[in-house]
């Protein structure tokens, strides 16, 4: 190979190296670590940054995922769980509302689910450092505390409280949830496939688990 060859060699491969980095800057990248033994990974596109862990347990045939997002770019983002699949091996299966998540509760979950949910949420929760949502989880349940006494309107109150909701984030706002993910006979478990999300022109694709 020539010096002129080596030279163009030389700029193309300097060309697609600033190409790699500028992408990097622009689109991110999944980041992962580890909080109390627990996996977390974190992905941003233009401002708007999520954490996402697989919660341990299924409940009433749902396998979960806990989320934090926070906004710190300049503009409005509308987040809500239906936007969130799981896919494996080129299958989709997209969360539930939490108004259906509530409802499952109701018909399917008994209390000791509740409970054993709202432990493994707030451990999740309060692993990742210096998260504190300002219109998250916390909120949510000083709202769910004023239900009634009967077990099952607490337990499905308790629910609305750790499941992620529609929410229009304002710049510098956050907010954190579960979404519920259905298992189905081709979908046993979540392990093997990989968390999706999307929000107006962005995709958010988070390395397989």
């Amino acid at each position: 190979m020539g010096p002129r060859q080596l030279q163009r060699v030389a700029v193309t491969f300097a060309a697609l190296c600033a190409a790699a980095y500028v992408c990097t800057q622009v689109y991110g990248q999944v980041i992962e670590y580890e909080a109390n033994g627990l996996k977390y990974q974190t992905l941003s596109r233009k401002g708007l940054t999520l954490i996402v862990t697989r919660m341990p347990n299924h409940v009433a045939g749902f396998g979960l995922f806990q989320v934090s997002i926070s906004n710190g770019s300049e503009i409005y983002w509308t987040v809500q769980p239906e936007d969130f699949t799981y896919v494996k091996q080129d299958v989709s299966t997209a969360a539930i509302s939490a108004g259906q998540v509530v409802d499952v509760l109701l018909d399917k979950g008994s209390h000791s689910d509740v409970i054993k949910l709202v432990t493994e949420y707030e451990n999740l929760l309060y692993a990742i450092p210096r998260e504190r949502s300002t219109n998250g989880y916390e909120q949510r349940r000083q709202g769910a505390m004023t239900y009634g006494l009967n077990t099952k309107i607490k337990a499905a109150a308790t629910a609305s409280a750790i499941a992620l909701a529609q929410t229009r984030l304002a710049p510098g706002q956050s907010t954190d949830g579960s979404i519920f993910i259905p298992l189905t006979r081709d979908l046993k478990t979540l392990s093997g496939g990989r968390l999706v999300f999307k929000a107006y022109d962005e995709t958010f694709e988070f390395n397989p688990d």
